[in-house]
């Protein structure tokens, strides 16, 4: 199936900081269709460096980033459910960010973008299903960033979800997520060609923006797949280069990935995004995490993996323990995997199951005018 991204422009979005973009603009993607009831709508929400296309093949050839889990007898079925997809607000595929021109000014906003946030993120979500016609979704999901936002839409607006299924994910940053992150954004600053932001028709920071990007897929990966994927094997030689060549085939692939990423992602934007992740924290305005979860209404199925130490299974161990401390309605699955956080990209098998007898049940009830609570 090719797919067609699509646009909707909004006249202004209030933020966090206080200030109010204006002229925006939010790139989309669905699949299957909305039935007559507008009660089969499900809102996919990516990671911090995925995009609207989320599944089928672009005009390019490119599978979307969910492809093994959106489609006809998939997870997402889109048989039986309307799938949307959004580029994140400060993204750089086709939503309003950073390298997006400012309105009056003639040149992308650069480091003149205001701050956002996860909440900034979905309410510009709301105001895009809004905008597509449908009251209540039957679920919000996503893995790792996709699954704080799950976690802010179930929250924020409870009379709009039925159910929330975040994956590989946290209510809030550890230091240690927030030290690579900054690791990253230092990276991308110290580069001579940074220009205080202002790089767009110049020379891109693309040693930096590299090298954050080496950084970040270390993270993705657990030490038991990089052994088995590279282990300590040399690339294309057979003794050591003593020299700051490439020497191992890990070195190799880390460089690949960072070059690779510079063509298609923007700087400014890795600066916002992740500092929006460090921001999150859903409890910041309750007393705890279990008395902000108490506003929401919909039932949750939460999913990590045994490998991830990126978003550590504790992390979701703690939603879950919120959750049932105020009786609402959650299944929680650990997921043997050896793929470190990527695995709820590549490691679909078992994670499609659980969700699909998930979702089965909730459209099942929600039919029959049921809350899934």
């Amino acid at each position: 199936m090719t797919t067609e991204t699509q646009f909707a422009r909004f006249d202004s979005l209030p933020l966090d900081s206080g200030e109010t973009l204006r002229d925006l603009q939010v790139a989309y993607e669905t699949y299957g269709r909305l039935n007559e009831s507008r009660t089969n709508a499900i809102l996919v929400l990516h990671a911090f460096t995925g995009d609207a296309h989320a599944a089928g093949i672009d005009h390019d050839g490119k599978p979307g980033w969910w492809d093994n889990m959106i489609g006809p007898g998939k997870a997402f079925d889109t048989e039986r459910h309307f799938i949307i997809c959004t580029n994140v607000l400060g993204g750089c595929r086709g939503t309003t960010g950073p390298s997006s021109d400012e309105p009056g000014a003639g040149r992308p906003y650069g480091l003149r973008f205001p701050g956002i946030t996860i909440s900034d993120m979905v309410r510009l979500q709301k105001l895009l299903v809004d905008h597509l016609g449908i009251p209540r979704l039957l679920a919000v999901s996503g893995g790792s960033m996709g699954g704080m936002q799950a976690l802010e839409w179930a929250v924020a607006y409870p009379e709009s979800v039925e159910a929330c299924i975040p994956i590989a994910s946290t209510a809030r940053h550890s230091a240690q997520q927030i030290a690579f992150n900054e690791t990253g954004r230092q990276a991308i600053m110290m580069d001579p060609d940074f220009a205080g932001g202002d790089y767009y028709g110049g020379k891109l920071p693309a040693r930096g923006l590299s090298v954050a990007r080496m950084v970040g897929h270390i993270t993705y990966m657990s030490d038991e797949s990089m052994r088995e994927k590279f282990g300590r094997r040399l690339r294309n030689r057979e003794e050591f280069s003593y020299a700051f060549e490439v020497d191992f085939e890990v070195e190799s692939y880390l460089r690949y990935r960072g070059s690779q990423f510079v063509g298609r992602f923007d700087a400014n934007s890795y600066l916002y995004i992740t500092k929006a992740m460090d921001y999150f924290d859903l409890s910041a305005d309750a007393p705890s995490l279990a008395a902000s979860l108490e506003r929401a209404t919909s039932r949750f199925l939460v999913i990590s993996f045994t490998s991830d130490w990126l978003y550590p299974s504790y992390q979701s161990q703690e939603i879950v323990n919120a959750l049932r401390s105020r009786n609402h309605d959650v299944t929680y699955c650990e997921l043997s995997s050896n793929y470190g956080h990527d695995a709820f990209l590549v490691d679909v098998g078992e994670q499609t199951e659980i969700v699909k007898g998930f979702l089965g049940r909730c459209q099942r009830e929600f039919r029959g005018g049921v809350a899934c609570k």
